[in-house]
């Protein structure tokens, strides 16, 4: 494994991210408070592995090879729908950030009452940031590999 192998790696530890952050809602829902805790520790820590191999890639590409990002530029006609999602991806990803620091820090205090008002948005805000990464991995690396 190389570390241009790490945008695999990135799609993979998004995927592993969605498939905690399911779980632990479904656990929640069965009021399972230990699943559902170590559950959410463990997609934070997924997330942020992904964070600390995409900078580490992203940084490779510019300090090692003096090249930028990989771009999307064909199928055109797809290019527009690309840039959305990635657009969204990228905005939410920012956001989320704060939200999961608090939601965690609230939960691991059993401060419920505010764990939940702000894990309502966050939930959803964090699954999709999980979610569209994989479908962006997939995009961008296996269904349209840009040269």
């Amino acid at each position: 494994m190389s570390i241009l192998d790490l945008p695999a790696v990135n799609g993979s530890l998004n995927g592993l991210s969605a498939v905690f952050l399911t779980a632990g809602y479904y656990f929640i829902r069965r009021r399972n408070q230990t699943a559902h805790r170590n559950c959410m520790i463990a997609a934070f820590v997924t997330s942020t592995l992904f964070l600390a191999c995409y900078l580490t890639y992203h940084f490779y590409l510019a300090f090692a090879l003096h090249r930028g990002p990989t771009r999307f530029l064909n199928p055109a006609w797809f290019r527009p729908i690309y840039l959305a999602l990635l657009t969204t991806h990228t905005i939410l990803a920012v956001v989320i950030v704060p939200m999961v620091f608090m939601s965690l820090s609230r939960g691991l205090r059993q401060r419920y009452d505010l764990h939940r008002r702000i894990a309502r948005w966050t939930w959803p805000l964090w699954m999709y940031v999980s979610v569209t990464g994989v479908l962006i991995y997939f995009l961008l690396y296996q269904i349209f590999p840009q040269k």
